[in-house]
């Protein structure tokens, strides 16, 4: 993790400490700030983006929106000069989340529209899981992301026999419907129907007229059904996995309390040593 300068009486040190805790009255002031400007400069690109109010008031918009990247410029600018290991920093998750909330808005000098995807600063409200003393809540964040991580081999593998599966079918679909209907033109348009089709979407726009072609429709539209509960239930599983995984039955000979958590070292209701 980040640290601050090596003198803990600097100027650096004290900014450190305002800007990356929120164990002051001047950090926490200073993280509720950032979370109403993180919020209203994502409403403020969120408005701009309805025809109407960007003619009567796309000028306001415009300045509110480069107010906002100077603010949050200055601010990664100021972070990268109170860290000591600024690297750490920047490739950490928080840090490249900061560097993209700016980059799109300067990034629309050269390509216009761009700087919408400046509603990536959206992420950095996680950040109210410090401020508001909402600790408890990342462990249970974390049981999901070690789901998530576990299961990936296994969805991996399951969209790619999925992909495999669209292109042979799509191309099945190309060659029954592609002479009697328009829609069906070319192979990587019959394999994205059969994409929107097997996940249960269906937009209509494109529909088989012959007899073999609905036949096939058919068949991929019931295996879109027995498929698309098979991610849900690779990650209930592991999720299932990790919850076991994470308590562990230790009798607090205190106050008696068993479900702690497995790295727990004091009870988490009175407070005493476990054995």
């Amino acid at each position: 993790m980040t640290g601050p300068s090596q003198d803990p009486d600097s100027t650096r040190e004290r900014i450190w400490r305002i800007i990356f805790l929120s164990d002051t009255k001047a950090g926490r002031v200073f993280d509720v700030l950032l979370l109403w400007l993180i919020g209203l400069s994502v409403l403020t690109i969120m408005l701009e983006s309805v025809d109407s109010l960007r003619v009567q008031h796309g000028s306001l918009f415009n300045t509110l929106e480069w107010v906002f990247t100077g603010l949050f410029t200055l601010e990664y600018l100021t972070r990268l000069w109170v860290v000591r290991k600024r690297g750490t920093y920047a490739r950490s998750f928080f840090g490249i989340v900061d560097l993209m909330s700016i980059l799109p808005a300067y990034i629309s000098l050269l390509l216009p529209g761009s700087h919408y995807l400046t509603t990536v600063r959206v992420l950095r409200l996680m950040r109210m899981f410090r401020v508001l003393k909402m600790v408890e809540y990342i462990g249970e964040a974390g049981v999901l992301m070690n789901a998530l991580s576990a299961s990936r081999r296994k969805i991996l593998i399951f969209f790619s026999a999925v992909l495999s599966l669209v292109c042979v079918e799509g191309t099945i679909v190309y060659v029954i419907e592609h002479d009697a209907n328009p829609g069906y033109a070319n192979i990587p348009q019959s394999i994205y129907w059969a994409i929107v089709t097997i996940t249960t979407v269906g937009y209509g726009d494109v529909a088989p007229v012959t007899v073999l072609g609905k036949m096939m429709a058919s068949v991929i539209m019931l295996t879109g059904f027995a498929i698309i509960a098979v991610p849900t239930g690779i990650v209930t599983s592991e999720i299932s996995r990790e919850l076991k995984g994470s308590r562990v039955r230790r009798r607090c000979k205190e106050c008696g309390w068993e479900d702690h958590d497995s790295r727990a070292r004091h009870c988490q209701q009175c407070g005493v040593a476990l054995e």
